[in-house]
């Protein structure tokens, strides 16, 4: 296994690994310790079956089920067991194999509107559109520790209120209801500045902007300064950006990025697989 960091404050490149067979316990320590380390992993060349992908993922820890709203019509590349969701703009007989389609995907971080959002994801390339659809990533690690410090101090203890309602592609999520404004928002209220609880770095947890709002602030400011918080941490200094080939598995932290998707051409099909891990 040879492991190769990007020219980015973020990301690693893993060569060497074939994820079809199971990694023995030292192998999969390095992997595990280069993740934490680089926050993204890229490993290329994979040819994964449902269950192989399945089972490395819950190496990583039990795996989040997608919720109800997720289940779509099978085939063509749609998966079939329950821990893997179809990332797709595919339709079967007029039916979406997958969800968030072929739209700009913003930034954000997944699942945050939960309690206990997800540690880690796990995304595999199937099929990918000749242009577009590249997923950036930004590292609140680094974002949180180059921030000018009279911003960094109007960071400390403050609670950002996530919402629960919409997709990263601005959808509406399968029986929420519409938000007029952040003040409506339900969702889990998270600090924005977090420590990871296995590298013990102090990172930034920024959710996604659409309808966040910081608690027992008045809106105007709330809006002000989390708009300031995000022009900064999004910065191309920060960023780390993936371009897409097919038999890809890509593999991030939850707890200290962020990313987002590019759009891509409805007629290209692009179909990835991924799976969430909620806990060790």
């Amino acid at each position: 296994m040879n492991i190769t960091p990007f020219k980015a404050p973020l990301g690693a490149k893993v060569s060497g690994l074939d994820l079809s067979l199971t990694l023995d316990e030292h192998s999969f320590s390095d992997l595990y310790a280069a993740w934490l380390e680089h926050s993204v992993l890229v490993i290329p060349d994979q040819s994964l079956t449902e269950p192989a992908l399945v089972e490395f993922s819950q190496r990583l820890g039990q795996l989040e089920l997608p919720p109800a709203s997720e289940t779509r019509a099978r085939g063509d590349g749609g998966a079939s067991l329950p821990e893997i969701w179809t990332i797709s703009n595919v339709k079967v007989d007029g039916v979406a194999i997958g969800g968030l389609g072929n739209s700009e995907a913003d930034w954000h971080t997944d699942m945050s509107y939960l309690e206990t959002p997800p540690i880690a994801s796990v995304l595999y390339a199937r099929e990918i559109p000749e242009v577009g659809a590249n997923t950036s990533f930004a590292d609140m690690y680094t974002a949180l520790d180059s921030m000018p410090a009279d911003l960094r101090q109007r960071l400390s203890d403050i609670l950002v209120q996530h919402d629960s309602a919409y997709t990263s592609v601005g959808t509406l999520r399968d029986g929420a209801t519409k938000v007029g404004n952040p003040s409506e928002s339900v969702g889990a209220i998270h600090p924005a500045v977090r420590t990871h609880p296995e590298t013990n770095r102090q990172a930034l947890y920024m959710g996604r902007r659409l309808n966040a709002s910081i608690q027992n602030m008045p809106m105007e400011q709330s809006e002000g300064l989390l708009d300031e918080i995000w022009s900064f941490c999004t910065q191309p200094q920060f960023v780390y950006e993936h371009v897409w080939q097919v038999g890809d598995l890509v593999m991030w932290d939850n707890r200290c990025t962020i990313h987002r998707r590019d759009a891509f051409d409805s007629e290209q099909r692009r179909i990835m697989w991924r799976t969430q891990v909620n806990a060790r």
